[in-house]
């Protein structure tokens, strides 16, 4: 998993409420084996319309998402989280989200950013006045940062240190190797074992 730790670049802002998985990602195209490939459905239903937000220059090339309140409710699919980074997506800030969403997103390297109703309105407006500002979503200092806005934001702390280090629940695993061998080898024989593949 990529690191996080401090990322600038361009913002989209997405003007919706309630948007759930089905809606980032249709069910229809939950067919792939890997993570690879869903970002060309993002959004899939709405982007037949011409002024969705992602169709428009420079939005189009947004790598963080401004949402608004309950962001990634509904099914607990893992997918609206691949096709949200699979499309380029390194962050998404919204008031409120799903909880399945968010604990699929800190598995998969995108960062969920809860921000206040307030600022993420003040987010929309500077975007929609200025489209090319860049956004800063700063994992170290835990802070957005935009023209005229600066706003801290939290993230549990095992979660943050483990998006600083680009780890994910296996890369913690494989972090105590060793650990698990010394473990391995003390076994009585008779119970069961976990294979090695060479």
């Amino acid at each position: 998993m990529e690191k996080f730790t401090v990322h600038t670049g361009q913002a989209a802002p997405l003007r919706a409420s309630d948007v759930d998985t089905d809606q980032i990602i249709p069910v229809r195209f939950l067919t792939r084996l890997t993570k690879a490939g869903y970002g060309q459905d993002l959004f899939a239903d709405w982007r037949d319309d011409p002024s969705f937000v992602l169709n428009r220059e420079p939005y189009d090339k947004a790598t963080v998402l401004v949402a608004g309140p309950n962001f990634g409710t509904g099914s607990s699919r893992e997918g609206a989280v691949y096709a949200l980074t699979d499309y380029g997506f390194r962050a998404v800030i919204a008031p409120r989200f799903g909880d399945i969403f968010t604990g699929n997103a800190y598995q998969n390297g995108l960062l969920p950013v809860v921000l206040p109703t307030e600022v993420v309105e003040r987010l929309w407006e500077l975007l929609e006045r200025e489209p090319a500002a860049p956004v800063t979503v700063d994992l170290v200092g835990c802070v957005v940062r935009a023209a005229g806005i600066e706003v801290g934001f939290e993230v549990p702390s095992d979660v943050r240190e483990r998006l600083l280090a680009g780890l994910d629940d296996i890369g913690l695993t494989l972090r105590h190797t060793g650990d698990i061998a010394g473990y391995e080898s003390r076994r009585r024989p008779a119970l069961p074992t976990t294979t090695r593949r060479s």
